[in-house]
């Protein structure tokens, strides 16, 4: 099975996306969901027009032989995540001061690897803490 992988952005005023490794699979919207429901739009379209379009779509997206996987640049997820994290939540999960990411979640700044690598963990070790409550 092959990843088509989709690295999504954030502007000032909205979102953008694009297939990193596969041409011509791109969308756009004032939010994440807009923007994914975009570049699935037009997957479909170009995998319906793959024979008459300039850019042919690859067997595997054709054979619909494929896992989709999302990338996203600091300041686009903690834009994204915003009304569902304060910044002292995230604080608390990340160890980053609150005016740190206040800068890479308006662009001001561009977190370090390392930093980047914090939020990630952050993020992920949360979901995994979730995965295992019970009610």
């Amino acid at each position: 099975m092959e990843k088509l992988i989709i690295q999504i952005g954030a502007s000032s005023n909205h979102f953008g996306g694009f297939a990193v490794n596969c041409d011509g699979i791109n969308g756009a919207g004032n939010t994440i969901e807009e923007c994914k429901a975009n570049i699935l739009e037009g997957l479909k379209l170009m995998v319906k027009n793959s024979e008459k379009s300039y850019c042919k779509a690859p067997q595997w997206l054709i054979d619909g032989d494929y896992e989709i996987e999302y990338r996203y640049d600091t300041q686009s997820i903690l834009n994204h995540y915003s009304n569902v994290f304060t910044k002292p939540a995230l604080e608390k999960l990340t160890g980053i001061n609150q005016k740190q990411l206040h800068h890479y979640a308006t662009g001001l700044k561009k977190p370090r690897l390392e930093q980047r690598k914090k939020i990630e963990n952050a993020l992920h070790n949360l979901g995994n803490e979730l995965l295992t409550v019970q009610l």
